[in-house]
């Protein structure tokens, strides 16, 4: 079995760093006609960041975006009508880290009637170590993988997804090629763990994430379209994900991100290209690293793998439910 290229802090910032030079062959390019006028475009983690940049760049390209968001209401989302001169700006309260947070969310949704042509998943978390929920489950696997089970499945429910013509964006990792085998007896088992070993897991959560979307495409497209499920990997983003890392290590990440990382609006192309694409209308299953169009790792596309992971995800939510009541 291959070496994970991503599994600890420095090989994931040196191959993280080194993807950004190699040649590759971009998917095409997203010209200025490419608008989203009249569309209605909902992102998870808008308040800073990369999903920061993409809700105003969807707002420059004529969106009415909706930021779902934990915090930075609603001077976020203030920020972005001045810099895109728009006003069709709604910030949406959710905190991913919790279930009771995101059922209200999606009953928010649909008190209000919205639909969503364009809806990016973007929100995610890398912690200093192991931190339980108030549902008991560790936050890095709820907030990167377990939360989105529940809000798309959610947004299906009620309609809020577009059918024929939605796009479902998931930003991703390719820290998902680990060589780790999914260990489905253990999903959503709090075990304590240090910083030592945050990185390994955050490829683990992504490649459920990503076979959690191929599992979604299979369900939905199959035998007959309903959405556009893409995926992507930005590549590393000089954002403020890392801000729980311990402080002695701070000041050299910041350097580190400042000096090679790219910024969140240059990290931001792939998201709008599978957002506003026209080349892409009616298609599905494309997962793009930076701008070019790969396979995801093998096991994101075992279909096995996708039905036992639907299969247990659900199983653990109801687990829940009937111990919580909720």
């Amino acid at each position: 079995m291959s070496k994970a290229k991503y599994n600890n802090p420095f090989s994931a910032t040196v191959n993280g760093i080194l993807d950004l030079f190699r040649k590759q062959e971009a998917i095409g390019v997203l010209k200025d006609e490419d608008r989203l006028d009249g569309k209605r475009c909902l992102v998870t983690g808008a308040n800073s960041g990369l999903g920061f940049a993409v809700a105003q760049q969807m707002a420059e390209r004529g969106a009415e975006v909706f930021m779902a968001c934990r915090s930075g209401i609603p001077e976020a989302g203030e920020q972005i009508k001045k810099a895109s001169g728009s006003e069709q700006i709604t910030m949406l309260k959710i905190d991913l880290s919790t279930i009771k947070s995101i059922h209200a969310f999606i009953a928010d949704v649909k008190a209000r009637g919205l639909q969503f042509d364009v809806a990016v998943f973007n929100a995610a978390v890398v912690p200093g170590g192991a931190q339980k929920t108030e549902d008991g489950f560790d936050q890095m696997f709820m907030v990167n993988y377990l939360s989105k089970f529940i809000l798309v499945n959610g947004l299906l429910e009620i309609g809020a997804l577009k059918k024929g013509s939605s796009r479902l964006i998931f930003v991703n990792s390719e820290s998902h090629r680990t060589n780790q085998e999914i260990d489905f007896d253990q999903l959503g088992v709090f075990e304590e763990y240090n910083m030592g070993k945050v990185i390994s897991l955050y490829g683990y959560y992504k490649l459920l994430l990503n076979v959690f979307a191929s599992e979604l495409s299979r369900r939905q497209n199959y035998p007959t379209f309903q959405f556009s499920i893409f995926a992507l990997c930005p590549g590393p983003v000089n954002s403020n994900i890392a801000r729980a890392a311990p402080k002695f290590i701070l000041p050299i990440l910041k350097f580190i991100f400042g000096i090679f990382f790219s910024s969140p609006s240059k990290a931001a192309a792939p998201v709008m290209y599978l957002a506003c694409s026209p080349s892409l209308e009616g298609s599905s299953d494309v997962y793009l690293h930076l701008m070019s169009k790969k396979e995801m790792d093998a096991k994101a596309l075992d279909v096995e793998t996708g039905r036992k992971l639907w299969e247990k995800s659900e199983k653990l939510l109801n687990r829940f439910a009937a111990a919580s009541g909720v």
